[in-house]
């Protein structure tokens, strides 16, 4: 007995003494490595040490989201704000107790203009239908204000689109495809589709990448509408990019490229290249399909909108878009250039009240809807939007929050940690369809009715009745002003 306890003691010994000499020699090597190597400073002049600076930097993010940073400083999305979306997703509600966290003395914030006298429950209303393309064939009717923004099979996983088919399905909303075509996860819900046309035109494209017409109208028997999209608020200028890791023999199969290629969308449509031409392209694929038509583009200046206006104006109504979709510069992406994400294209807050007011002007605001992105993830953003005068919010991020996104900024890694945006069959397991389909469609739900709750406080039938007398802004520490005093003064400036 004595003899096996000593033989089993001496393994240990020399399993462990085995372990610790290889660990010395590891170490080592990484020493020696370390200071004869030139390409880092801090490793060759700290060997060792100085490798953990490089983990010290990864980890800063998490520790900085869940121990230091405050509520309400994070960005692109803080705290509070992916908080109250999760709770609303899961149909908790968004009460709170004590008091807001919410400083309504920094410049810029909205304050809504509550009514002295409130409508009673029973004298409020629901939001009416509106039509998108009533001069269309098939024109598209939707009542619901917040809608789900593009976001393509390929950048987000299989089972995060059939979610929010399931989920958009569910709430009445719809679901824009993104660029990267219509797979058989958007069908699943069932629900109302916009199909994007990007400027590869993936999905609608012939052999030689030109846009083909007999696609055009297959596709039209599955979706209300045609988005084209000339930019994106992350990256204006810029073609969509999805990194060849993620390109799946089902992704490539879909959108008409190699496998495991990256995918690069042109910077433009190679058949659109001044107003003129987008027009020529809107009317084409109207007059193929019979669904409206419209484009989302990042405003850079007024030039652009008011060459469109003088188009319109000098072909007749019947050639405008039905829709134009503004995203805002600080919209995201899966993947992008940081210099583009961090400094190019106006913000919603002052492309979205430029368009609308030079619409106005020219007498086209009532031919052309007017849908609102970039970072309208909140019942107060989609609020604020109607107020500036859009007809519609649509939302990428905030739908990710509610599949259970966790901000972890790994996207274009293929490594997301909650299974959104990744193939990797191992991750997209955390991502039970069923359940997150519910949060989708309860994330959807409350913000459309707290929208109309902002609407009754403000005396307000439903929030169709919105305009710019119902919110102010303010401009310093406890000084605020009407919203349509601030774009009346600078029309005039």
């Amino acid at each position: 007995m004595s003899f096996d306890m000593s033989l089993t003691a001496n393994g240990i010994v020399i399993f462990f003494g085995s372990v610790a000499v290889l660990l010395v020699l590891l170490l080592s090597w990484m020493y020696v490595y370390d200071r004869f190597q030139t390409t880092h400073a801090v490793r060759r002049n700290f060997p060792l040490i100085g490798r953990m600076r490089y983990g010290m930097e990864r980890l800063g993010e998490y520790f900085r989201q869940y121990f230091f940073a405050h509520d309400r400083e994070e960005q692109p999305f803080n705290r509070a704000t992916r908080a109250w979306i999760y709770r609303t997703a899961k149909g908790l509600g968004g009460m709170v107790a004590f008091g807001s966290t919410n400083d309504l003395r920094e410049p810029g914030s909205v304050i809504f203009v509550n009514a002295s006298f409130p409508l009673l429950e029973e004298e409020c209303t629901n939001v009416a239908p509106m039509t998108i393309g009533p001069d269309c064939e098939q024109p598209f009717i939707t009542n619901n204000i917040f809608n789900l923004s593009g976001m393509s099979y390929g950048a987000i996983s299989r089972p995060a689109v059939r979610a929010l088919s399931r989920g958009a399905a569910k709430a009445g909303i719809w679901m824009n495809t993104g660029e990267g075509g219509l797979s058989p996860y958007h069908l699943e819900g069932g629900g109302d589709l916009i199909y994007q046309i990007g400027t590869a035109k993936y999905g609608v494209r012939d052999a030689n990448g030109q846009l083909d017409d007999q696609k055009l109208r297959e596709l039209a028997g599955y979706v209300k509408a045609f988005e084209i999209k000339l930019s994106q608020g992350a990256k204006p200028g810029k073609g969509g990019v999805l990194p060849g890791k993620k390109v799946t023999a089902e992704v490539a199969n879909i959108r008409g490229i190699p496998v495991g290629q990256i995918s690069s969308s042109p910077n433009r449509h190679h058949d659109i290249g001044n107003v003129g031409e987008l027009l020529d392209v809107i009317g084409r694929v109207r007059n193929v399909t019979g669904r409206p038509v419209g484009f989302k583009a990042v405003m850079g200046s007024e030039r652009f909108v008011r060459e469109l206006c003088d188009e319109i104006l000098k072909r007749g109504l019947e050639s405008a878009p039905d829709f134009i979709t503004i995203d805002g510069g600080e919209g995201g992406t899966g993947a992008a250039p940081q210099v583009l994400i961090d400094h190019v294209g106006l913000p919603l807050t002052e492309s979205l009240p430029m368009v609308v007011d030079i619409l106005d002007l020219a007498g086209l605001r009532h031919r052309i809807r007017i849908i609102a992105s970039g970072k309208m993830v909140t019942s107060a953003n989609v609020a604020w939007a109607l107020c500036m005068g859009a007809d519609y919010a649509v939302s990428a991020r905030g739908f990710m929050f509610a599949l259970g996104c966790i901000q972890s900024l790994q996207c274009h890694q293929d490594t997301c940690p909650t299974g959104i945006t990744t193939h990797n069959k191992r991750l997209q397991k955390g991502l039970v369809v069923k359940d997150k389909a519910e949060r989708v469609a309860t994330y959807a739900h409350w913000v459309n009715h707290e929208v109309n709750v902002i609407a009754h406080s403000c005396g307000l039938h439903n929030a169709r009745e919105f305009n710019r007398d119902y919110a102010r802004i303010v401009q310093h520490a406890g000084v605020s002003m009407s919203m349509s005093d601030l774009y009346s003064r600078k029309e005039s400036d």
